[in-house]
């Protein structure tokens, strides 16, 4: 199997959901991703109230394509076993509370002496200096204090958080980027270099560029819900069968396509609404008379209506729809089989590479899976991945 990561040898120390995304995201690009979990195991796996073999779900849907081992870092022998392992290892990732490692020894510092091509990668909630960098964090925290929540959801609704876990996620693809940055570094220079990454640096990263937006003007931008500060319209549209309609007109161009495909060419001269600017002027009569429109077709018409016409809009689908789409149930959804609980499908890796695909070989470990695989008496073997699907 040709995989761009093939022969990468990933420590993971992580748990809930930001790291063990990251190394997820490198186990599918052929990385052997050796999950290290305490003796009562991630958090992860008990997290939320569906489960499956005893294993939650959020645990099954970021921990495939790794291997599983437990070792008591509390203990000389876990430790030792540990240190045994990083000395092998081309990456390691944690994100314990800041210091934690450095107390069991298991610091960048005390790492590198033992293995100096190691890349030493640490995600942490607030950062590892600074008076906060020992507060717990999860991402709504984050989302909140990072300034996203400030700008989610409208006037009337107050801050809100996304719907699915942004600081997480963003946190996580960026720790991802950063050890391969690294790895790239180390192919010219031999050596390794600690990739330290806070959720709240990323999470406030992510809202460029309204970074520029904020320093020019002082402003901090409205919460709009669906609307768009500088775009009208982009919103939703509720339909006569009580589905919802995403339309955006970027410029004159897409308003004109749209007022065609809508049957209101009128819409094109008239002054009010003819321009970028007029439109901007006029938002909440632009959004009246198209919500008038769009609640007089259903959902099918417009689609229909809309696509010949090469516009710019999207249906606000159901998760139903979505997981039932068949492009998503060829290309997308992949059957993992758990040996306590049966089957169940996740999202594959929508990384598409015509040389090195990726790929999904194992299901997420069971707790200690790969104890006397991995591991002698001594705590020093790291054997080849051996097998595919369980």
């Amino acid at each position: 199997m040709n995989t761009a990561l093939k022969g990468l040898k990933i420590l993971d120390f992580t748990q809930m959901m930001t790291g063990p995304f990251a190394t997820m995201m490198l186990g599918d690009s052929g990385a052997d991703v050796l999950k290290v979990e305490q003796p009562g195991g991630d958090p992860f796996r008990r997290s939320g109230e569906t489960t499956l073999g005893g294993d939650g779900a959020f645990f099954l849907g970021v921990n495939r394509n790794k291997r599983g081992i437990v070792l008591d870092l509390k203990t000389e022998d876990g430790r030792a076993a540990a240190l045994a392992l990083a000395a092998e290892a081309d990456v390691l990732v944690e994100n314990f509370r800041p210091g934690l490692t450095d107390k069991a020894g298991l610091g960048y510092e005390d790492l590198r002496k033992i293995n100096p091509r190691l890349i030493y990668c640490s995600i942490s909630g607030f950062g590892r200096s600074g008076p906060d960098r020992n507060r717990p964090a999860l991402d709504m925290v984050i989302q909140a204090v990072s300034g996203v929540m400030q700008v989610t959801g409208t006037e009337e609704s107050g801050p809100l958080k996304t719907g699915f876990p942004f600081s997480d996620l963003v946190t996580a693809l960026l720790a991802t980027i950063g050890i391969l940055v690294a790895l790239q570094a180390r192919e010219r220079t031999g050596e390794g270099q600690r990739v330290d990454l806070s959720m709240l640096d990323a999470s406030i990263f992510s809202q460029v560029p309204r970074d520029v937006y904020f320093d020019l003007t002082g402003k901090t931008p409205d919460r709009m819900g669906n609307q768009h500060w500088d775009i009208v319209p982009n919103n939703t549209y509720a339909t006569a069968d009580g589905r919802d309609i995403m339309i955006i007109t970027i410029n004159d161009k897409f308003w004109q396509i749209l007022c065609d495909a809508i049957g209101a060419s009128e819409l094109k001269t008239e002054p009010r609404f003819a321009t970028k600017d007029a439109r901007l002027a006029n938002r909440e009569a632009v959004n009246a008379r198209l919500s008038e429109i769009f609640a007089s077709r259903d959902l099918v018409h417009w689609e229909e209506a809309l696509s010949a016409a090469g516009a710019i809009y999207g249906a606000v689908r159901t998760w139903p729809e979505v997981f039932n789409d068949q492009h998503v149930v060829d290309t997308l959804l992949k059957t993992l089989h758990h040996p306590k609980g049966g089957a169940f499908k996740v999202i594959n890796n929508p990384l598409q590479f015509s040389g090195t695909p990726t790929h999904i070989t194992r299901s997420p470990p069971m707790l200690g899976e790969h104890n006397n695989e991995v591991l002698t008496a001594n705590g020093t073997a790291w054997p080849p991945v051996a097998g595919e699907n369980r």
